[in-house]
């Protein structure tokens, strides 16, 4: 097994948590970056760092293993987290990195700072190992809890181009993810006419049109769940409103013009994307009142085979590593590595530290003992996938 600097991990996952780079306006990643940056030059890495947008940067070093022609591997971590929410919720400091009880606490800890400083103290164990074939590009991504704006401009500016494989370092309690949900949301604005509350034949009222649609919306999800059956990591597939704006509380009397009706479908591979689209736009059109569907998100599932390479290196790692046979399972929502997948090209697979159902929540926590594992399981995988030894 490679020696990791398990004290190191921890504490630079300290180091991260106390930053408190949240997915928001005023404190955003650029802090985040910058440790990892230093970090990386510590060990005499170049990091470039590449502006997604104003204090949102994303940091990528290329570390050569100096042992001859070989294949690319990616470690992916986002750095910016969501925020902590209601402080009286929490009965630690969210951003103090505490570590008590062997588990280290705060906003990150899980989803995923741990797993960010892991794929890093991994990279460098296996560096000081000694040599390897290939190279490994470690990769901090900005906005990944947002647009994806690090993943989509990582994708876009070819950076992906020679990249064989990624893990992407998501808590996912031990399970291997090959598979993830896409995630596609929709606003639907619906255009009537405005009128006085008490004449309503002098309008076309757009709410009623609205509820029309939300009264369609369960029959649309049994009909794409009848035709594509409960997938067996990821479940049925969901389709769900989540916002209905219209109106004025100022203006009770006033039948309003507009009215937008927001949608987050979650599919399950098999379900095309355009035609969920389509299906809602048909349901909207409505006599009299005008329908316009927008796509605010467009992430479309994320379906890598076991057999591949990079799943193949981190199953024979973890099975190394921990003496127990891999647990295959799917991410229930969208990450980084639905970019990379769809967008660039490149076989990725979901794996870290921390539990799936504990990100976002208050009194986020992550298990020591799981950050130093996992650094391990990174890098015999990597390991792995460069030498070819699955």
């Amino acid at each position: 097994m490679i020696d990791v600097d398990a004290d190191g991990v921890v504490a630079f996952t300290q180091e991260l948590v106390r930053i408190p780079s949240t997915n928001d306006p005023g404190r955003r990643e650029r802090a985040a970056a910058e440790l990892v940056a230093a970090r990386m030059r510590e060990w005499g890495w170049e990091p470039a760092v590449y502006e997604v947008a104003p204090d949102r940067p994303n940091v990528v070093a290329v570390v050569e293993g100096g042992g001859g022609a070989g294949p690319t591997l990616m470690f992916e971590g986002h750095t910016d987290v969501v925020t902590e929410g209601d402080l009286s919720t929490w009965t630690v400091d969210p951003f103090g990195g505490e570590v008590r009880d062997g588990r280290l606490w705060g906003r990150g800890s899980a989803d995923m700072k741990s797993g960010l400083a892991a794929t890093l103290y991994a990279t460098r164990a296996l560096q000081l190992a000694g040599p390897f074939p290939g190279r490994i590009k470690v990769c901090a991504l900005a906005d990944e809890e947002g647009l994806m704006l690090g993943a989509h401009h990582f994708v876009s500016t070819g950076l992906g181009a020679d990249v064989d494989g990624a893990i992407v370092a998501e808590p996912e309690a031990g399970e291997i993810c090959a598979v993830a949900k896409g995630a596609l949301r929709l606003r639907v604005d619906l255009t009537g006419k405005m009128a006085h509350g008490a004449m309503p034949g002098h309008g076309r009222n757009p709410i009623q049109a609205a509820g029309a649609l939300l009264a369609e919306l369960p029959s649309l999800q049994e009909a794409l769940q009848a035709r594509h059956p409960a997938h067996e990591h990821l479940g049925e597939v969901y389709v769900t409103p989540t916002v209905l704006r219209a109106g004025s509380e100022e203006q009770v009397n006033v039948i309003p013009a507009v009215a937008s009706l927001f949608v987050d479908v979650r599919t399950i591979p098999g379900v095309e994307h355009k035609e969920v689209t389509d299906q809602v736009a048909a349901l909207a059109a409505r006599d009299g009142v005008s329908a316009v569907v927008s796509v605010l998100v467009d992430r479309p599932p994320v379906d890598v085979p076991v057999s591949d390479p990079v799943v193949a290196a981190l199953a024979a790692a973890h099975r190394s590593v921990t003496g127990e046979e891999p647990v295959y399972g799917g991410v229930p929502g969208s990450t980084d590595g639905s970019v990379l997948t769809h967008w660039g090209g490149i076989p990725s697979v979901v794996y870290g530290p921390g539990g799936k159902w504990i990100a976002h929540q208050a009194d986020e926590f992550v298990e020591v003992a799981e950050i130093v594992r996992c650094t391990q399981v990174f890098a015999e995988a990597a390991r792995r996938f460069l030498n070819g030894d699955l």
